[in-house]
């Protein structure tokens, strides 16, 4: 399981938030559990995303490779 770093602040009426290590992962929520919720959903959908133009980009002859950092 990885851990990423959420920047988050209270904006008037709503809560917003970024992702630190994944750029243009953000979001907005009423609440901050709202807020939360949101980031994580974003940020899954990200990780999914790259994954598959990874794959996709390595056309069928790749390796995978865990990276603990």
């Amino acid at each position: 399981m990885s851990s990423y770093t959420a920047v988050i602040k209270k904006s008037e009426e709503w809560w917003i938030g970024w992702i630190e290590e994944l750029p243009g992962v953000n979001c907005q929520g009423k609440t901050r559990d709202d807020l939360i919720e949101n980031l994580s959903s974003a940020l899954r959908e990200a990780i999914e995303m790259h994954r598959e133009e990874a794959i996709a980009a390595a056309e069928g002859d790749y390796q995978e490779q865990t990276l603990v950092l």
